[in-house]
């Protein structure tokens, strides 16, 4: 009898040591279905940009309020007040179950690292300072998504490329300040500065009230196969075709506030273009936008937004005349669940001026170029879907 009682006493304490080194640690599998009908028109088939053959676009798109994904992220407690944390995430379309990331198995994200009072220190593929601080600002990084990005995507707020061979600080919470850095090394043991990349940002929340600013820089990009930044963003946006070599800078501030029901912003962004390998020449562009969104019901928001672009090009025999795009969006939201929503938008674009072959295609931001470039200044996007987080 007492040789049971010991043996059940030894179990008990073995099952409470199991259970409390079960809580020390977590692994969290999550992810977004994004999947809905779109239509878009002046579409360009087969013709420069510019040229009058056109076409539309009716399909099912995936990732239209988000990019589709699936990740795993995870910590154990070390004692002390420090964590060991990680995440690795994976872009795909729901349409088609195809990777967004040319193949790569953990292409939005794969980052380790760890947690302490100092803050946060974290090594892999992971976005910026820009996506990390002005995307919540935006309509793009928050409610509107995937089109609601300005021109061509160029500045990123819809956070639809990330930092590879990076290095990132992310600090504490200081009374509602906080601030990160980043560095991407370019791998490359012929050319240090050849493809890398460097971030840093800072945000400020008190209640309502959320203020934030970000810079990004990424040189020669595309030098390397390895480097910290491949893919040409946005250097087709406006007709200059793929570029190796060039330096990107992003960089701007905004605030947002909530009042009850209602939430508004605004953000201001530049986006430069430069020191590319085929020929000397820049592009800048600018992006004003202001945004709103009011909860009707609790289940159901209407948003808004509209963004004023300028665009202007030095070099690349190009004109110096620049030029400007009007892009309007709304959209009506509602939530069936906690996890699942559907949704209705539209956005259009309407660009304007220029001259000597810098003409203002429009560009609505798209992940993957799933539609392709407008044949003309104007587009009109419409998507509907349903959205569902796990």
């Amino acid at each position: 009898m007492k040789k049971n009682l010991i043996g059940a006493a030894v179990a008990a304490i073995a099952a409470s040591f199991a259970t409390a080194a079960s809580a020390q640690s977590s692994v969290t599998l999550y992810g977004v279905l994004d999947v809905g009908m779109t239509f878009v028109n002046n579409v360009a088939t087969g013709a420069p940009a510019g040229q009058p053959q056109k076409g539309s676009f009716r399909g099912l798109t995936s990732g239209n309020l988000q990019e589709s994904r699936w990740g795993l992220r995870g910590s154990e407690d070390l004692g002390g007040g420090m964590k060991a944390i990680f995440t690795v995430e994976s872009g795909f379309s729901v349409n088609n179950g195809q990777s967004n990331d040319s193949g790569a198995t953990f292409g939005r994200q794969a980052w380790v690292g760890m947690q302490s009072g100092f803050g946060t220190i974290t090594l892999g593929k992971q976005f910026d300072s820009v996506v990390d601080y002005l995307g919540p600002l935006s309509a793009a990084g928050t409610w509107g998504g995937t089109y609601f990005g300005h021109v061509g995507g160029n500045d990123n707020l819809n956070s639809d490329f990330s930092i590879a061979n990076s290095i990132k600080y992310q600090s504490l919470n200081y009374a509602g300040l906080t601030f990160s850095g980043l560095y991407g090394f370019s791998n490359n043991a012929n050319g240090f500065a050849d493809n890398r990349a460097y971030s840093f940002g800072a945000g400020y929340t008190n209640g309502p009230l959320k203020l934030g600013a970000a810079y990004m820089q990424a040189n020669g990009v595309n030098s390397t196969t390895n480097g910290a930044v491949t893919g040409e963003q946005f250097t087709n946006t406006f007709g200059f075709g793929p570029a190796t070599g060039q330096r990107q800078r992003t960089f701007g501030a905004g605030a947002a506030h909530s009042i009850e029901a209602m939430t508004f912003g605004g953000v201001w962004t530049q986006s430069r273009l430069d020191n590319t390998a085929l020929e000397s020449g820049s592009l800048v562009i600018n992006n004003y936008e202001v945004n709103g969104r009011y909860l009707l019901t609790p289940a159901l928001a209407l948003g808004a937004a509209y963004t004023f672009s300028t665009a202007k090009a030095s070099g690349y025999g190009k004109s110096t005349d620049t030029v400007k795009y009007h892009q309007f969006g709304v959209q009506l939201d509602y939530a069936l669940s906690k996890r699942t929503d559907f949704h209705v938008e539209g956005v259009a674009q309407i660009g304007s001026g220029g001259a000597e072959g810098f003409y203002p295609t429009a560009a609505i931001a798209n992940y993957n170029n799933s539609f392709g470039a407008s044949s003309s200044s104007r587009q009109v996007l419409v998507n509907t879907g349903i959205r569902h987080r796990f």
